[in-house]
């Protein structure tokens, strides 16, 4: 049979103000295009669907479209769906029996019986192939929090007692020749992160090692990390990563889906597909920060039209070192990319790093008999290596005359 393995799509996300939504509805549409292309068995989406526990409609609307598509389009489909730690659990399970009729299973959240004992029929998803045949049993295990496991087990102790107890449930119902699967939203030790991934408790302490993987599990479908990676060099266990960037640092990712093939009980390839990129990210310089007049000569050189009309204008950071403030550095900035084929999601300023010690040694000294203008002026040419400009000067001038001209506290009226 075959699988695709996708996650972290997190819709609804935005980078600065601008929308992902167009760059995540042309995913989902290229993405039914695969599944019916590759003839692929089951979708298995390992978690952070959302990006929010309380995703706006917009989200929503598109989560729900594409699966009411893959019913209507291939109702053969299995589609298994655990949750992250950036979903809300109750929110993806609370519509679970509903998609239960269209052959999809979600998870949202460690599901429990009254008992509190674990509900193995929901952790355990059968998997069929064309023939309408179960050719795998996928153990789809959601975002495992803190609470979801007992307090006299460390963290790890307690996850890898629940995969164990998944795994051991699978095999009373597995036949010969049907695969083992399973699912996870977590973080594996050793895996790389990029700036847009919550540390998952206490700062990642609680990694978790790839030894709670059986030897016979066909395959891991793991989501939460964005870049796309082979666990522990096991080409079996991999983060399928995010479909697009979420964050500058991730615009040289490759951004891809992983498709699967089981022949029984083993895994018979691995085929990364590579995600078309709806949009680019750039970033102005590609590296550190360019003199003002560089990055503004950079957005002059954007392009005036689309380049590829399939594509959505790209989304442009800029980042400039100044030696003071600039007033008008947002103005200039919009004025050089005004009719360009881009979006501007960012200024960053920075400024010279000077030592703080030697001024504050220089402060302390005489402080009480130095003028507030004299001490405004040597911060000011401490931090920007430069005198201030006769507007701040004057408005500093203005601020001190009122703070001056305020009664002392103890002759204001009383309340």
């Amino acid at each position: 049979m075959r699988l695709l393995h996708t996650s972290d799509w997190h819709l609804g996300a935005t980078l600065g103000v601008v929308s992902r939504d167009a760059e995540h509805e042309r995913f989902l549409k290229w993405l039914l295009g695969i599944l019916a292309s590759e003839r692929v068995d089951a979708l298995l989406i390992a978690g952070d669907i959302f990006d929010a526990a309380s995703p706006p409609a917009t989200a929503q609307r598109l989560y729900y479209d594409f699966l009411a598509q893959c019913h209507a389009q291939l109702p053969k489909l299995d589609v298994v769906i655990i949750g992250g730690n950036h979903d809300s659990a109750g929110r993806l399970d609370a519509p679970a029996d509903l998609l239960n009729a269209f052959r999809v299973r979600v998870i949202g959240g460690v599901p429990r019986q009254a008992s509190k004992s674990l509900d193995l029929d929901r952790l355990l998803v059968p998997l069929t192939d064309a023939n309408g045949e179960t050719a795998a049993w996928c153990v789809a295990m959601p975002f495992i929090r803190p609470f979801d496991v007992s307090a006299s087990e460390s963290f790890i102790q307690g996850v890898t007692a629940l995969y164990a107890e998944c795994f051991d449930a699978a095999d009373r119902k597995r036949q010969p020749g049907q695969a083992l699967v399973a699912m996870g939203h977590a973080f594996m030790v050793g895996g790389a992160v990029s700036d847009t991934e919550r540390s998952i408790q206490r700062g990642n302490l609680d990694a978790l090692p790839v030894e709670l993987f059986r030897d016979d599990v066909a395959y891991v479908a793991l989501g939460h990390l964005h870049k796309a990676q082979v666990v522990a060099g096991r080409e079996c266990i991999r983060y399928s990563g995010s479909p697009l960037p979420l964050s500058l640092t991730e615009r040289n990712y490759r951004h891809q889906v992983v498709v699967v093939d089981l022949d029984g009980e083993r895994i018979a390839g691995v085929t990364p597909l590579s995600v078309p990129r709806a949009r680019h990210l750039q970033r102005i310089p590609e590296q550190g920060a360019a003199l003002l007049q560089d990055a503004l000569n950079a957005l002059r050189q954007l392009p005036d039209q689309a380049d590829d009309q399939n594509r959505l204008p790209p989304l442009v950071a800029v980042h400039v070192q100044l030696n003071q403030p600039q007033p008008t550095l947002k103005a200039d900035i919009d004025s050089a990319a005004e009719g360009k084929w881009a979006e501007i999601i960012a200024i960053q300023a920075t400024y010279p790093q000077q030592d703080g010690a030697p001024l504050a040694a220089a402060l302390n000294q005489n402080l009480p008999d130095r003028q507030p203008s004299d001490v405004f002026r040597q911060c000011y040419q401490a931090k920007y290596d430069g005198e201030p400009p006769p507007s701040l000067q004057k408005a500093f001038a203005t601020l001190l005359e009122q703070v001056q001209q305020e009664p002392p506290p103890e002759t204001l009226p009383s309340p």
